[in-house]
């Protein structure tokens, strides 16, 4: 990482984002440092454990979703696969509006969100413990979500089968890649057509202090996906939609 660019958080969410964030905001921001750092040396939720790249590299990284989002307020969003709570924590903290389910398969991170949430007073989380092949396929998930993100879940053939059963009809999925996003939704395109998306744009961010640019991949959903998706037993990663239709 390079050099952490001067000021604070809010300072340069207001300059990077045109996102303003209150002192309490602010507040609540720190307060998730210090609980992040607290529960990771007790379980494993992240490698990022220095002050100033929890900043760049969660909170304004979850942050950049506003670039391609014109409106937070009253949308359901699903975070799947989120780990330690991110982009999900930082975007209920500053969207207070915004509806966010926190989905993932390791119970002890969820419990790590949940006390988080409770600790600063977010009453706009939820958390959904499971598998996503196999949440997406029951009723009061399936196609429910205006949003869906992941970041660092799986590579893009696989999480499109993962999260776009989850998005409902004019919604959007945002993947957060990183240098190979244009390559993996290449890869991806063909699986993305069959669960009923269209890519709309990639959005490429240039993080405060960071080299390596990042990217927001907008997958549009314009038909339902197919019932038989997502495949159960592991096959999303094990076979890859792409893989798997070239195989006849």
């Amino acid at each position: 990482m390079a050099a952490h660019p001067p000021g604070s958080l809010a300072q340069l969410a207001g300059e990077w984002l045109g996102i303003e964030l209150s002192a309490r905001q602010a507040g609540q921001f720190s307060a998730l440092t210090q609980l992040l750092l607290e529960w990771n040396a007790r379980i494993n939720l992240t490698g990022i454990t220095q002050p100033d790249e929890i900043v760049v590299k969660h909170y304004l990284d979850s942050l950049s979703l506003r670039r391609v989002v014109p409106q937070f307020d009253g949308q359901r969003l699903l975070d799947v696969g989120t780990g330690a709570g991110f982009p999900g924590l930082a975007l209920a903290i500053a969207f207070p509006r915004l509806r966010l389910t926190l989905l993932d398969a390791t119970a002890k991170k969820l419990r790590f969100i949940e006390h988080a949430a409770a600790a600063l007073g977010l009453r706009n989380v939820g958390t959904v413990h499971g598998r996503a092949e196999e949440l997406a396929r029951q009723p009061q998930h399936r196609e429910r979500y205006q949003m869906v993100t992941a970041r660092a879940v799986a590579k893009m053939p696989t999480l499109m089968e993962y999260c776009l059963p989850f998005v409902q009809l004019d919604g959007q999925m945002i993947a957060m890649r990183g240098a190979d996003a244009y390559a993996e939704s290449n890869e991806a395109a063909r699986a993305i057509e069959l669960l009923g998306g269209e890519i709309f744009s990639i959005e490429e961010l240039a993080l405060p202090g960071l080299e390596k640019p990042r990217f927001l991949v907008v997958v549009d959903k314009i038909r339902p996906s197919p019932r038989r998706y997502p495949r159960a037993g592991g096959l999303p990663r094990k076979a890859p939609l792409l893989a798997f239709v070239k195989k006849g």
